[in-house]
């Protein structure tokens, strides 16, 4: 059984995600031990709750200064034995230790194709109101491991959107987090569990399940 840890900041549509693919079988073996929440008003504690996994409100602006706040979540996940950590729309950034003791376990999911709409300042509805500010005609989401940098870290899987001519920022959210968050995330998660996925440097192999 793999423990996760899913780490959210607002209302948690990601989470839900994955909460049901693991209710409809999709993720065998996996089990969301815990969820942190930067916010305490955020809906996605509510998520939590409704099926009774333990949630833990942790904000930056609580700690003195970063390594503490790093050392307290550090301490959270290795307290719920935590093997895989899921940034499900978690907006604070997360520090070198943190991300060095749970190197490549620590996986996110962005708003965009990335290298496109992404980087520091490029969350929530952002990615999407710059995509239609450039035009782009496709656009998307990924998800990858995660290092220091924002949005830097070995891209595991990514899924297209087409933008239509009528789109705003907030259909085409909508829409990307249908069409591909909701997808993909979990489908990152199964191939994790699974055991499927080596990181090579800059590149993701993804093994075959037969090999």
């Amino acid at each position: 059984m793999l423990n996760i840890g899913v780490m959210v900041s607002g209302g948690g549509t990601n989470l839900q995600a994955i909460l049901d693919r693991i209710e409809d079988g999709t993720l065998k073996n996996c089990n969301v031990v815990t969820v942190v929440s930067s916010n305490s008003h955020a809906y996605a504690i509510e998520r939590a709750k409704s099926k009774n996994i333990p949630v833990a409100v942790i904000s930056r602006k609580n700690f003195e200064n970063e390594e503490e706040y790093n050392q307290a979540l550090i301490d959270h996940m290795k307290k719920h034995k935590v093997e895989l950590v899921v940034l499900a729309g978690f907006l604070s950034r997360l520090g070198e230790s943190f991300i060095r003791e749970y190197k490549n376990a620590i996986i996110n999911v962005h708003p965009s194709l990335i290298p496109s709409f992404c980087g520091k300042g490029f969350y929530g509805i952002i990615p999407h109101q710059k995509a239609l500010e450039y035009g782009v005609k496709i656009t998307g989401a990924t998800v990858h491991f995660v290092e220091p940098e924002y949005d830097s870290g070995p891209i595991i899987l990514q899924k297209a959107v087409e933008v239509l001519p009528d789109d705003t920022p907030q259909t085409l959210q909508k829409r990307v987090m249908e069409q591909a968050e909701w997808l993909i995330l979990p489908e990152a998660i199964r191939l994790f569990s699974e055991g499927r996925l080596t990181v090579n440097g800059r590149k993701v192999i993804i093994r075959d399940p037969d090999k």
